[in-house]
């Protein structure tokens, strides 16, 4: 695996400025939530970093990257091409990272969309890719202090706020998205 500094590098040549500054916001915000949540920060910065390393590569690049790598994807990811760049971001973080663990590379691949039963380290990296300084909507500061406060409130209403932004433009919700936020909703343990 890279060092951090050697991934820093290529991140910083290899995305956008806009895109190489989100980055740092979400790896920095995912090692404090880290340190909250007994998650090695460590883990949580590699994550935070990598989680976006696909994202400027080509429709046809991420394609043909999935191909090759026999992934299947259901038919909302098929429409949803915004989604792409979390599907192959494990395999771009292998490729040109040297990222081997699972629990990262799962973190990466579920920071777009979430999924039911997420680790602390995905749910960190889901929420950190939405709150980091740089973020700016509707209802942000609220999840962050929520997050902050408690790491499975604040994801829920992250979750709860992707949902109502799709539908708001009419766009497709990733069935795992919803699978997520009604995994917390079925936790006897989960309070709101």
């Amino acid at each position: 695996m890279l060092s951090i500094e050697e991934m820093n590098l290529y991140l910083k040549s290899n995305l956008l400025e806009k895109r190489y500054m989100h980055t740092l916001g979400v790896a920095d915000t995912a090692k404090r939530l880290a340190k909250l949540n007994g998650v090695s920060e460590k883990k949580a910065e590699i994550a935070g970093l990598a989680h976006d390393v696909a994202k400027n590569l080509s429709i046809d690049k991420m394609r043909e990257m999935m191909k090759e790598n026999n992934v299947i994807i259901s038919e909302i990811e098929e429409k949803n091409m915004n989604l792409w760049h979390s599907i192959v971001a494990p395999i771009e973080a292998k490729d040109k990272l040297g990222i081997d663990d699972d629990e990262i590379l799962d973190a990466i691949r579920w920071h777009t969309t979430g999924k039911e039963d997420m680790s602390t380290l995905t749910k960190i990296i889901y929420i950190a890719d939405m709150i980091e300084p740089g973020r700016n909507f509707d209802g942000v500061d609220e999840i962050r202090r929520a997050t902050f406060d408690n790491l499975d409130k604040g994801v829920y209403f992250g979750l709860t706020s992707s949902i109502k932004i799709l539908l708001a433009k009419n766009l497709l919700i990733d069935e795992n998205t919803i699978k997520a936020r009604n995994y917390f909703l079925f936790n006897p343990e989960f309070k709101l």
